[in-house]
């Protein structure tokens, strides 16, 4: 009789009950959700699988099924302040305001 190996099913049982709720693009990306994750109390792991076919890493965090829409409003409120704060910044950036306008001839 063979011996099974248990050591290739692990990654599978402890994925199991976890799907993907964003991929990310890069590692440092994907800690950062995962942390953003967690301190809004939702268990996250990240899995790192390299694409055959591509030979691209796909880099996905995933939390377990039953807090998938909490983690999607996490995830979404948290890329909207960044937009919201990129925005502000970005208009700073830009100041074509004349001062000029309110100098006042007297």
């Amino acid at each position: 009789m063979a011996k099974r190996s248990k050591k290739g099913h692990r990654p599978q049982a402890k994925m199991q009950g976890y799907v993907v709720v964003t991929l990310a693009e890069n590692l440092e990306q994907a800690g950062e959700y995962k942390t953003l994750l967690e301190v809004n109390g939702v268990s996250a792991v990240i899995n790192e699988q390299e694409e055959q076919s591509l030979g691209s890493n796909e880099i996905a965090v995933m939390v377990l099924e039953d807090f998938l829409d909490e983690a999607h409003v996490i995830i979404e409120s948290q890329n909207a302040y960044d937009d919201f704060y990129d925005y502000s910044l970005e208009d700073e950036d830009n100041d074509d305001f004349d001062d000029e306008l309110f100098e006042e001839d007297f």
